[in-house]
Formats: structure tokens, C-alpha cells, sequence
């Protein structure tokens, strides 16, 4: 029997202040994982639409979009879709650079994060994370070279 095959387009933010990293806490199917804010697009809504709604969803702070950091992709043959199915997933993740403008940090209720927290950069690394955090920052990184160093100080 053959997988129903989903393609679901995501978009998300790297928010860097003062050296300090904004993640959402999601809480997936293999445990609580930190991830960066932002989620799946609503039908023919625009990923940088998408990307501003999900961090205040998630987060309760407001963004503006910096630049495109990366799109990247990735591909679960044998995904949890919801409680009962399966299904062949491919997920399209784009990623922006952003800035917090607005809001107040909150905790999502009843999303698909459970917290939301700012973070060292230096403990990013020993946190349990998805791979899209590492492939957030590293864009980041290379967007702008001398800025992780300029943070660390």
C-alpha cells in the first residue's frame, strides 16, 4: 500500500538580538524539540505572510522580514500526519532573517509549540532541536559573516 504523498510548503524566522536566539518549542511526534518560529502556509497564502503570522502565533512578538536566508528541503517517506495516518511528506522550508518590531513574549496554547523562549547562541548547540535550527543560523551566518562574531561579544 502506497503513502498518500503531501508537499507542505513552510516558512519561518531567524530572530538574533543581543546574541540571543528566538525558538519555539514544538512539540512533535518524537518529544518537545526547539525549532525556529513559523509553520505551514494556509492555502494561496504568501510565505512571507506566513512567516510574520506564525512567529506572533507562536511567540506573541510582531516581525518584520530582514532578507531570505535559505529554502530548504526535506523528506519523511513514512510521516505522522495527524493521529491516525501515514504519509509520504515532503516539506519545503523557507527561511527569512526578521527582526522583532512589536509584542510581547508569550507560550502558543493549544499549536503546535508549547514555549517560546530566547536563547545564548552558545547553548543552542546543547539544546534538543530540529535540523532547521542548524540550517537557520548557518544561513544566517553566511548572510552575514561578521555578525555571529560581532553577537558573541
Amino acid at each position: 500500500m502506497s503513502l498518500r504523498r503531501v508537499v507542505r510548503p513552510a516558512a519561518y524566522v531567524v530572530c538574533v538580538r543581543a546574541g540571543r536566539v528566538l525558538l519555539a518549542r514544538w512539540t512533535g511526534p518524537r518529544g518537545p524539540e526547539w525549532t525556529l518560529p513559523g509553520g505551514g502556509l494556509d492555502h494561496g497564502e504568501d510565505p512571507r505572510d506566513a512567516a510574520v503570522r506564525e512567529v506572533e502565533e507562536e511567540t506573541g512578538y510582531t516581525v518584520a522580514l530582514d532578507r531570505l536566508l535559505t529554502v530548504d528541503s526535506v523528506h519523511f517517506p513514512d510521516a505522522n500526519w495527524g493521529r491516525d495516518e501515514r504519509i509520504d511528506l515532503q516539506g519545503i522550508r523557507i527561511v527569512y532573517a526578521g527582526h522583532v518590531t512589536g509584542g510581547t513574549l508569550r507560550h502558543e496554547i493549544g499549536g503546535s509549540t508549547d514555549r517560546a523562549e530566547w536563547f545564548d547562541r552558545a547553548e543552542v548547540s546543547t539544546l534538543p532541536r530540529v535540523s532547521l535550527v542548524d540550517i537557520g543560523l548557518a544561513a544566517a551566518d553566511a548572510a552575514d559573516p561578521g555578525a555571529h562574531a560581532a553577537r558573541a561579544r
